[in-house]
């Protein structure tokens, strides 16, 4: 292991869908590894309230150094903006740092378009701020040590999962998807798979996750461990552990806003 690597940290800053949610803000995941310059502090998603409630966590939110948006739903995308804005007049002294943010092909796009309703600072906010869209089979290096790569899955035209690697572990982040036997087999072996869990079996449609087919999903992977995210409220009120038992039988949690840890 590199003599700088740390512990890969994940934190759970929102768990919650478009669905307004007493504890839960909708897509927001942090990754972090390394130290010192060389640190990796990776946002994926920022939907609506993930600023504020990193904020709220005390989570140091003025550090991140690459964004990943898996697709463009707005509980996914909606505080972009918000976190731009507080990078630039949110803080003093203002962002100098620069930021990557990487997306599927179309973000570049989806930025562009919220220029035109927001200004068009986004496109120059003040710091370097770079666009990269993601191409098949690339693999991006994020810092010395972090790799990241994008997995089609069915959810969106667009939607992709997310591999962070470091050399030492894997974690999986499905984003919104559908049951898909390539998403398992492409996250063979994963440390963490942080996967969906929307819907309960009786509300089931193709484009989200059961909590069954959850468990389904960390069965084919082998996954180390599954944090399940992305709570509609109708889904909290089954068994999901239960159900996740039936077909996987590796340690899981039911993830919180503020949940972290540590692997």
């Amino acid at each position: 292991m590199p003599d700088n690597a740390l512990l890969v940290k994940l934190t759970t800053i929102g768990t919650g869908t478009a669905a307004p949610h007493a504890m839960r803000v909708s897509a927001a995941h942090l990754v972090e590894s390394g130290h010192g310059s060389g640190a990796v502090r990776l946002l994926l998603d920022c939907g609506s309230g993930a600023v504020h409630r990193m904020a709220a966590l005390g989570v140091d939110w003025p550090s991140i150094t690459h964004v990943a948006i898996t697709h463009f739903h707005a509980d996914h995308i909606a505080d972009l903006p918000v976190l731009l804005m507080g990078w630039r007049w949110g803080q003093l002294p203002a962002r100098s740092a620069p930021v990557t943010i990487y997306g599927p092909p179309g973000t570049g796009a989806l930025i562009e378009r919220m220029a035109g309703v927001y200004g068009a600072w986004m496109l120059a906010p003040g710091f370097p701020c770079t666009v990269r869209e993601f191409v098949p089979d690339e693999c991006v290096r994020l810092g010395e040590h972090v790799t990241l790569t994008a997995q089609p899955v069915p959810h969106t035209a667009e939607s992709v999962a997310y591999s962070v690697n470091d050399g030492e572990r894997r974690l999986v982040y499905t984003g919104d998807t559908g049951v898909s036997e390539a998403l398992g087999a492409w996250s063979a072996g994963c440390d963490l798979l942080l996967a969906e869990c929307s819907l309960p079996e009786p509300m089931a449609v193709c484009e989200h996750l059961t909590p069954r087919q959850a468990g389904q999903l960390a069965a084919q992977a082998s996954a180390h461990r599954l944090v399940l995210t992305h709570f509609y409220p109708p889904v909290e009120a089954v068994d999901i552990l239960g159900d996740v038992a039936e077909c996987y039988t590796g340690p899981t949690v039911l993830a919180t806003d503020g949940w972290s840890i540590e692997f």
